[in-house]
């Protein structure tokens, strides 16, 4: 069973590094709900590595435009798209 302590969490710097996104885009995230998912402890912010894992994934898009995983969504016309 996998421990879930602080030490194998990442810190916003690592998150920012690993997205290659500025430090203020996570905070601005953070701060308006947006993903990752953090813990915050005292003043201590962290994240799972698996959070900005699903970030990353969930922001994966298909070669024809699309979200990946997302078939025949509909256009604003109530159509479906493919």
């Amino acid at each position: 069973m996998r421990m879930n302590t602080i030490e194998n969490r990442l810190t916003e710097h690592d998150v920012a590094k690993l997205l290659r996104i500025s430090v203020a885009t996570i905070r601005r995230r953070r701060h308006f709900g947006q993903p990752p998912e953090f813990v915050k402890i005292g003043a201590s912010v962290r994240y799972q590595p698996e959070a900005a894992q699903k970030l990353i994934e969930s922001a994966t898009w298909g070669s024809i435009g699309q979200r990946a995983g997302r078939e025949g969504t509909k256009n604003s016309r109530g159509n479906r798209d493919n």
